[in-house]
């Protein structure tokens, strides 16, 4: 827990000196100074490299000694380290295997288990090798792009029956010029395909592509010590797990309390993701949160702000990224982005997010009301729903009696919810990212008695328990706690801790599976993020990797490959170690299997759950595409059967909510946006997720009536004596 485009330029040209490792590190380390030469005010036509400097390499070594001695996983530096180290370096800088070719990698495989124990020793210099043909290859493969379009679009011959290969992330390496010449020809060729079929002209789609190179080609030019430094290092601390990363000076200084970079204006948190910069979460309460249009695993293409052109970001260092987009408060900044479930990159949406301070009340616990009819029979179900684990430290550290906080909020809901006669409490912790520890160590206090909530252990296996002391319980009836991929870190605690009670039952989808705490470490030259620590549930099970596994599992539209922790690279893996003793409230082992087929019965016969499944059956059918035609008609084709599903769909949940259809997925794209800018506008009908999960707790009271209270008939008798 912290918790892609100038006219016809001459190729650059290119050098770099042959050196041995230690020479080569010699040299830059008897520098007083880096040896960088930044970009001048007008493009060079000579692509200077880069090169290590003194504080580079003594930060390096700094590094590599608290890898081995104090991060989690026990992990030394080795040749097959040294090898894998070298495929996440090349991952990182050229991932699509759109730039270098087969040539190239045989050329710089004589590094590739010489790696390690230069690392061990901060000699850089084969990492700067890399990372400067890798800028070579950038600059040449934009001035061909730039060339191509000098020659015309309209001359571009759609009418074969070529396609490109939409991830080639495991394609193999083209194996020469005349084969990347190919390869970017198609890539052009789809880039100006996907914009006319949505309606741009070809001199509107010439300025967007020679805008979006030129800009990329600017980057490579400005290419600076530090960023080759912070991809190899985070290459590096990559293999220990994908929670440990380098920040450099200026990265360090955007690093904010949480440990993340939260964007001041719009509330998301971003991290470099190859070429682009990618949404990471959004924070509740936040600007982009309330816009609703915006979502984890966007990449964004350029940032706009008002009244000026788009400003193409690709290839951006994640810090100016993030300059980019804060602005004035009320100002409105627009992102055009690749959507998460986007089959082509070139699919791009524009996303305008009026900037905007992030206010606690905005993170607040909020209560809902759901009533249910069975058999003649009436059921109120609450509902608190928790977009994140808070508090307001500054308040608390002042001695504010009345501070805000996770806990206080929800006890005070919770009495609010007894007074209106609820019999059953849905939790919400669907898209909760985590927060405050504390948080969710003392809001399972206020559904159990007292006992263990959740355990940690750092790398010299000590393990500390966290755990509710406080005897008094605020709510004892039946309880359903709601999660789904987005539900992480605290959330997981929490959840799995009502699980391991038998306090009550997890519905929805498998969590992310956050379970690690990270700690920033001050280097000579910026600071080092590492994983120290692991959480546990008290049943012994780590949340690690696994998450929480949910009781009845609902579907979900989020793409569990992409997102979660299991879907990241060198990821920690789930273990386990004992449990600690603790209460188990109620078995459901009796009724469990009864619940989960009243749900699916339920579900089969929804018409909103129908829906649902076709648009994650085409979400999936769309992911699983691995080429795309760059034949105009049958690419037209495709582009309206999927513009047909999209409007089927929506107009089909419209009419379950009596509202009026759309004859054009243009109308409805239009009343999407509608909706976006009006941030006080909200869907008509509670969540039927929600809804269902008072069906849930409906269905618990009637199959058994023991779970109305987790209290003994004595302690009832005696707490509501206590009452009165």
């Amino acid at each position: 827990m912290t918790i892609a485009e100038k006219p016809s330029v001459r190729h650059a040209s290119f050098k770099v000196g042959r050196m041995g490792v230690c020479k080569a590190l010699t040299v830059a380390l008897l520098l007083s100074a880096p040896f960088v030469v930044q970009a001048k005010t007008t493009e060079p036509e000579v692509y200077t490299p880069v090169a290590p400097t003194i504080d580079q390499a003594r930060a390096n070594i700094l590094i590599a000694r608290q890898l081995q001695f104090t991060h989690f996983r026990d992990l030394g530096i080795s040749d097959k380290l040294s090898g894998d180290v070298f495929d996440a370096y090349l991952n990182y800088l050229d991932g699509q295997r759109v730039y270098l070719m087969a040539s190239d990698i045989q050329a710089l495989e004589k590094v590739k288990t010489r790696m390690g124990s230069a690392l061990k020793t901060g000699q850089l210099q084969p990492g700067f090798d890399i990372y400067n043909l890798v800028q070579k290859r950038i600059i040449e493969r934009l001035q061909f792009a730039l060339e191509t379009l000098d020659k015309g679009i309209e001359n571009l011959d759609f009418s074969t029956n070529e396609s490109v290969l939409l991830d080639r992330s495991e394609a193999k390496w083209e194996p020469n010029k005349e084969a990347l010449d190919e390869l970017w020809n198609k890539r052009i060729k789809n880039a100006v395909l996907a914009q006319r079929l949505n309606g741009a002209d070809d001199e509107a789609i010439t300025d967007t592509l020679k805008r979006r190179y030129e800009g990329q080609l600017k980057r490579a030019h400005q290419a600076r010590s530090e960023d080759a430094f912070q991809a190899y290092m985070n290459a590096f601390t990559g293999m220990w797990d994908p929670h440990t990363s380098y920040f450099s000076p200026r990265t360090s200084e955007n690093f904010n309390i949480n440990m993340s970079l939260s964007l001041e204006g719009i509330g998301a948190v971003l991290q470099a993701d190859n070429e682009y910069t990618k949404v990471v979460r959004l924070v509740p309460g936040g600007p982009a949160s309330k816009q609703g249009q915006l979502k984890p695993a966007d990449r964004i293409v350029s940032v706009k702000q008002e009244d000026e052109k788009p400003v193409n970001v690709i290839g951006w260092r994640l810090d100016e990224v993030v300059d980019l987009i804060r602005g004035p408060r009320n100002s409105v900044v627009t992102l055009e982005v690749v959507p998460a479930n986007a089959a082509d990159e070139t699919l791009t949406k524009s996303i305008a997010i009026s900037r905007d301070e992030v206010k606690l009340e905005e993170q607040s616990a909020s209560k809902d009301i759901i009533e249910l009819q069975r058999n003649g029979e009436k059921y109120t179900i609450g509902v608190v729903t928790i977009p994140t684990f808070y508090a307001d430290f500054q308040a608390m550290q002042a001695g504010d009696p009345n501070y805000k906080s996770t806990t206080r909020d929800v006890r005070k809901l919770l009495e609010e919810l007894k007074q209106d006669g609820v019999q059953g409490l849905v939790i919400d912790l669907r898209n909760n990212g985590g927060g405050a520890l504390h948080e969710a160590n003392d809001l399972v206090g206020l559904f159990i008695d007292t006992g263990p909530t959740v355990q940690i252990r750092n790398s010299s296996n000590e393990v500390q328990v966290l755990s509710d002391e406080d005897a008094s319980v605020s709510y004892d009836g039946p309880l359903v706690v709601l999660t789904n991929r987005m539900s992480a870190s605290a959330s997981e605690i929490f959840a799995g801790a009502i699980q391991d009670y038998g306090r009550g039952l997890v519905v929805g989808s498998q969590t992310f599976g956050k379970g690690t705490v990270q700690a920033v470490r001050p280097l000579n030259h910026g600071q080092l993020k590492i994983t120290q620590s692991k959480f546990y549930r008290v049943s012994g099970g780590s949340t690690q990797h696994k998450g929480v596994i949910p009781d009845i599992e609902i579907p979900s539209r989020i793409d569990k490959t992409r997102i979660g922790e299991d879907a990241l690279d060198h990821a920690l893996p789930w273990d386990q170690i004992d449990s600690v003793p603790h209460t188990r409230y109620f078995d459901f082992s009796g009724i469990i299997e009864n619940l989960r087929k009243r749900h699916e019965d339920r579900f089969n016969s929804s018409p909103e759950f129908s829906l649902l499944q076709q648009e994650i059956n085409f979400l999936k059918e769309q992911r699983q595409r691995e080429t795309v035609s760059l034949n105009l008609d049958e690419r037209t084709t495709q582009q309206e059967q999927i513009e047909r599903t999209r409007l089927t769909i929506a107009n089909a949940r419209r009419e379950l909510r009596g509202e009026d259809t759309f004859e054009t997925l243009e109308e409805l794209e239009d009343w999407q946006d509608q909706q976006a800018a009006d941030l006080g506008s909200t869907d008509e009908e509670m969540d039927f997720v929600i809804r269902e999960g008072g069906d849930i707790m409906a269905d618990m009271l009637e199959l058994d009536k023991r779970m109305v209270s987790i209290l003994a008939p004595r302690q009832f008798a005696a707490q509501a004596e206590t009452l009165q």
